[in-house]
């Protein structure tokens, strides 16, 4: 953890240099995810469900190295279908598969390379791919008291993409959950880190 927050901390420092000429753009995102829910044991069954985000995100480029940063502030629904009913403990109470839903505010930080020597090729189309970490702060849940909840998220998030006539960006992640984000009430240590893949577009000014 301490090695994230100080690579965070020299990201920004790198963004707040006055020399280093950066390109800032940021834009509109919208995009649609497949989630899921890793438990560390596997007592139930679980589905993966339908996601959503949308908000702000912007970048930051250096020309002439390909290098940049990414960062970004949308909602983000995640959660999965559980059948607690497989269990005789949570049956007893009345459950049966339930849609735990988290709702977040995602802050993603992200390290970016761009390839633009493409001949005058990449006005047209730029391939891109992106690694970092991404903050969750819950901001609502589905009511399945069975369950608690995590304040938020830490997740590394993976990358690739293309900018489309220097406007457009489609991409596609993959975000792997570092901390748990719910867990039983009744049994020890019986917790769940989240998982999404994802594909989103945003438009660039």
């Amino acid at each position: 953890m301490k090695k994230i927050i100080f690579a965070v901390i020299a990201v920004f420092a790198l963004a707040a240099t006055p020399t280093a000429k950066a390109q800032f753009r940021y834009g509109p995102m919208a995009g649609i995810s497949l989630t899921d829910l890793k438990f560390k044991q596997d007592l139930v069954s679980i589905d993966p469900t339908v996601g959503f985000s949308a908000g702000v995100i912007a970048e930051m480029m250096f020309p002439g190295i390909g290098f940049g940063i990414d960062l970004g502030l949308y909602f983000d629904e995640r959660g999965a279908n559980v059948n607690l009913g497989d269990r005789v403990m949570w049956q007893t109470q009345g459950y049966g598969k339930e849609h735990i839903a988290l709702h977040y505010v995602a802050l993603p930080v992200h390290l970016r390379f761009k390839y633009t020597n493409l001949n005058g090729f990449e006005d047209v189309l730029a391939p891109f791919v992106y690694a970092g970490p991404t903050f969750g702060i819950r901001l609502a849940n589905s009511k399945v008291k069975a369950m608690e909840y995590s304040g938020g998220d830490l997740g590394l998030e993976f990358g690739i993409g293309g900018e489309i006539l220097k406007k457009w960006q489609v991409s596609a992640s993959y975000n792997l959950g570092m901390t748990y984000v719910t867990k039983a009430k009744i049994l020890t240590d019986y917790s769940a880190r989240s998982t999404e893949w994802s594909l989103r577009v945003a438009y660039l000014f």
